[in-house]
């Protein structure tokens, strides 16, 4: 996708001549010579997190404190953009149907009032298009960073088949860290939260009904 599909200049200078009905004169003069301005703001405008934002604040060690839960996490943000964008594609293609109908329906349109209507119509959707062109560029974007990060937390240390193989390590020493937070101010829900999964998670360690072992159970050979 090159940068034209998402040149909405064309479209401010046309909606330019309509803002005289909701601006005053001078404000439509000053918003013309801001055209290019406001261009350039709409296309380097931050949509979604930065790597610096899933670094330091989605995949946080006192959250994620293993490569393996730094993985998954990593798994599920990749797949919620990448779900998001399939529905987006779905989306760009219907709103391209509509535009083709308006675009047929206003030739044909003999009400002038009727022809006006659909005329605006055709310009918002035009607009949403290249709106829907710059939110795919950014969940590609996601989904490439989110694809470098799985690729730098899998030191083949860990199950990266089943979610399950890490959690019991993962989430305890989440908790433990959570614990160590705990002050006389904390709410007494947020204690009874914290030291009951703690309490109930080391148990069913204890009792080896879950285990620290993050890594993929070997397979049995069968004869």
């Amino acid at each position: 996708m090159n940068k034209e599909k998402r040149n909405i200049v064309a479209k401010l200078e046309t909606e330019s001549k309509y803002l005289t009905k909701i601006l005053d004169k001078q404000d439509v003069v000053q918003f013309k010579k801001l055209i290019p301005e406001l261009q350039d703001t709409w296309m380097k405008k931050q949509m979604f997190r930065t790597e610096t934002e899933m670094r330091f604040s989605v995949l946080s060690d006192n959250k994620y404190p293993t490569k393996a839960a730094k993985y998954w996490q990593s798994v599920r943000e990749q797949n919620t953009h990448f779900e998001n964008l399939v529905h987006l594609s779905f989306e760009a293609r219907k709103n391209d149907v509509e535009i083709e109908k308006l675009q047929r329906d206003i030739k044909k349109e003999k009400d002038p009032l009727d022809k006006k209507m659909k005329q605006v119509e055709l310009e918002e959707k035009l607009y949403h298009k290249a709106q829907m062109e710059l939110v795919a560029k950014h969940r590609m974007r996601e989904v490439a960073t989110w694809s470098k990060l799985k690729k730098e937390f899998h030191d083949n240390s860990f199950d990266d088949k089943d979610v399950n193989t890490h959690q019991a390590n993962s989430y305890l020493l989440r908790l433990h860290e959570q614990k160590k937070t705990i002050t006389p101010g904390t709410s007494q829900p947020e204690v009874f939260n914290v030291l009951g999964q703690l309490e109930s998670l080391e148990k069913n360690i204890q009792e080896k009904k879950l285990s620290l072992d993050s890594k993929a159970p070997k397979q049995i050979k069968r004869k």
